[in-house]
Formats: structure tokens, sequence, C-alpha cells
């Protein structure tokens, strides 16, 4: 029997014409479902002297205002819920920017087709209903461990919810339970090939064959890293808790960005300072639209993430837009001495002089003067205690953030095991400035 590389090939390798069509077709259904039932947005509509009738394909989908954490901040808890409490059946949340949290509801037919999202993922990760299934995102009000868990459910694999922590213990069911595809954070991925190389243990030592990483940024050297220390394949999967979680989008054998699932969501890039629509190939802040959602269905939603969108032909055969992996956030973005820096900057230059992703960025301000510092954790295998070694070390490593960022920043190099681990989100970035 032929390998399975597709979960729903129908939607996953529709033709452009057809893949519009039904877009256009969900968009317009869902805008009058939303001014129907989300006095808040209808509120937004009205004021930019839009309705739906204005609406009549995708095409028109620029007539119609953002939503954006402000919006979700202004709204909560239920001001943007889109059917009555009674029908929802789950929530999930994640911190906000002013304290309150960002609440997502659904309904079952949601859950449904969130699970469907998250098949298709791991299906592209080469999983069959013959694998199993570790989720070491956490659970909870987190999106992580849920979304992976009922698609890995939807696929029928054996699925292991071990959720976040107890690392040994991780480990020992990796192999005991001879899980074959890993779900958690990069930065846990990379702490679990840590681990196993501190306990003696190598790749071979374990059955996995693939891992699905998302909820932070992390790059191409962090994969290669992590193929490395773990023995697989590393994909990269993509969501947000305002549209559902993980699975909004997702990598394939390729590797070379993320197939957005289409049929669900409608990606635009705009330019993030103006909100005018940019071109195909263009940079700027990915825009999402929810075309099944009912319990919170989030029209043209600002994600703040910067990357490009292709239609490049994929070897896969999948026809559904990719997106780049994030270069970073507009919000998360620093600005330092005027200067835009993104985390994974700085990281692709520590790992190409041979450092883990093991650092933090701390951002200060003083007498009206940014400064920026990394902290850098030695590998074992570079510790010294020779001063005059440490220092070349840092020098080479200033300049290679400079040669990146075009402005200098202070290097210090600390021992192993100095900067605290992360069982879910790694903590980078520490901004002293009072901005």
């Amino acid at each position: 029997m032929a390998k399975k590389i597709y979960f729903q090939k129908d939607m996953e390798c529709a033709s452009l014409e057809d893949m519009r069509k039904l877009q256009s077709e969900k968009l317009i259904k869902q805008v009058q479902h939303v001014w129907d039932n989300v006095p808040y947005y209808k509120a937004k509509m009205t004021e930019d002297g839009v309705c739906p009738e204005d609406i009549k394909s995708i095409d028109d989908l620029y007539k119609l205002p953002f939503l954006s954490k402000a919006d979700l901040r202004d709204a909560y808890p239920y001001g943007l819920l889109g059917v009555p409490k009674k029908e929802c059946v789950r929530i999930h949340s994640t911190s906000g920017t002013t304290g309150k949290r960002v609440i997502g509801f659904y309904t079952q037919h949601d859950l449904d087709l969130w699970a469907d999202c998250c098949a298709r993922a791991l299906v592209a990760a080469g999983a069959t209903s013959e694998d199993v299934v570790q989720v070491s995102y956490g659970y909870g009000l987190f999106t992580g461990g849920m979304g992976l868990h009922d698609g890995s459910h939807k696929l029928g694999s054996m699925t292991i919810p071990m959720s976040s922590g107890s690392t040994d213990r991780q480990i020992m069911f990796i192999r005991d339970l001879e899980a074959t595809v890993l779900c958690c954070t990069p930065s846990y991925a990379a702490y679990l090939g840590e681990t196993m190389a501190e306990m003696g243990m190598s790749p071979d030592d374990i059955p996995l064959k693939a891992g699905i990483f998302g909820a932070e940024a992390w790059s191409e050297e962090m994969r290669r890293d992590i193929e490395k220390t773990l023995g697989i394949k590393a994909y990269d999967i993509y969501g947000l808790t305002e549209l559902s979680g993980p699975g909004v989008s997702f990598e394939c054998e390729e590797q070379t960005g993320m197939h957005i699932n289409e049929d669900h969501f409608i990606a635009e890039i705009i330019d993030p300072d103006t909100g005018e629509v940019l071109p195909e190939g263009a940079e700027g802040e990915l825009v999402f639209t929810s075309l099944d959602k009912e319990a919170f269905p989030l029209l043209r939603y600002r994600t703040r993430d910067i990357c490009r969108l292709s239609r490049k032909k994929c070897s896969c055969g999948r026809t559904l837009v990719k997106m780049d992996k994030p270069k970073g956030r507009t919000d998360d973005m620093l600005i330092v001495k005027g200067v835009n820096v993104f985390p994974s900057q700085i990281e692709t230059v520590l790992i190409n002089h041979g450092y883990a992703a093991n650092y933090v960025i701390i951002v200060d301000r003083k007498f009206n003067t940014d400064s920026l510092e990394v902290q850098v954790e030695m590998t074992p295998e570079m510790f010294t205690d020779s001063v005059p070694e440490i220092e070349s070390r840092q020098r080479e490593l200033v300049d290679g953030l400079k040669a990146m960022l075009g402005i200098k920043a202070k290097v210090t190099l600390v021992a192993p095991k100095t900067i605290e681990r992360s069982e879910g989100k790694a903590k980078r970035v520490i901004d002293k400035r009072n901005i």
C-alpha cells in the first residue's frame, strides 16, 4: 500500500480557482454570521461604511476593518463571541498584553475542524495511524497540547498525552512506548536532546523519526541542531489561540515554508504602518480571516507576525499557499538605537559560532542611550576558565552580531547550565527600558 501523504487531499491539493471559489462562498457566509451575531464587529463595519452586501467575493476582503489584540482586550471576555455561550464546549487562553487574557471559544464544530488541521500537519510530517505520537506541549489553557492531541486522535495514532516537564519520564516513554513523533516547543526539543546526551544516549537509542515544533520562534540553525541531536526530521507548525491554535499552517517534507489551510483561513500580507494589502512575495504583517469558526469568528485579524507568502509549486503536491517562518513580530521586535532587532537574528549568529540555543537578550537604557547585552551559555566542550580565551570568543560574537544587526552588542559568556531552562516557551528577552 502506498504511503499516505495527505489527510484531506481534495482540499490540500485543490486548484487555485476552486479554492478561491470556496473561500468566497465561505467569506460571504461568515461576514453575514458576524454581522448578525457579533455587535462589536458590526459596529466597526458600520463605522467603516461597509455592510454584508458589499462582500461578494474574497476580492472584497480589503473592505472589511481589521481586528487587533486591542480589540480583543476591549471586547473581553464575551464581546466577540459569535454564538450563545451554551453552544461553546471549550475555551483556550493565552496571556494578553495588559494583564487580561486572550480567550478563544470553540463549538464542537470548531474543535472538529481544528483537529482536521492538526491531522493534516501530522500526515505532512510522515505520521500515519501506525505511529505513536508523544504530545509534550502543555495541556490546559494553552492550545498546543489539545490541538495536536485531537489531531493525533483524528488520524488514528496512539497518543501519549505527556504535557510538558518530567524530562526523564519523557525520555523513558519515548523509549519504552516507542514514540515515533514528538510534538513540543523547539526549545524543549533542544533540551530533550541535551538531556539525552548527558545521559550518554544517542539518537540511535530512541525510535523518534519526526518532530512537530511550534509556539515560539526558532531558526534554521536550531532546526539542524535538533535534527542532529534527536535523529529526526523537524517540522514547523504555526497557529494562534485567536484563530484556533496550532495547525493554521504546517510544514511538509520540503521544509521551505508552512502550507496555510486556506479552506479555513484566508491569509493577507499588509504594510504594518498603512494597512495596505501587499502583493505576493512582499514582506509584511500577516493577517488572517477565519472562514469556518462559529464561536470566535475573527475577520482580518492582525497577527503582528512578519513574513511572506508564496504560491511557488511545492514538491509535496499541495497547492495550499505557503508562509515563511515568521521573521519576527511587529510588537516584540526590539528597536535598539533606532535599529530593528529580531531575536532570531541573534540566535542565528550564536548557533553559527557553535553555541547552543541557550541565551538571554537584555536591553536597557541609561543616560538616554540604549544598550544591548547577550548572555550566552558555553557548551560543555568549549567551557574554560581561561579569561583570555573567553574574551577572545566574546569579541568574535560581538563582531558577528554587529555584522548581522548593524549595531554593537555586549556579549557575556556564561558557564553551561547557567541560564534557566524552560519546559514551555523560552523567555529570550528582558527589556528593562520603560518604553
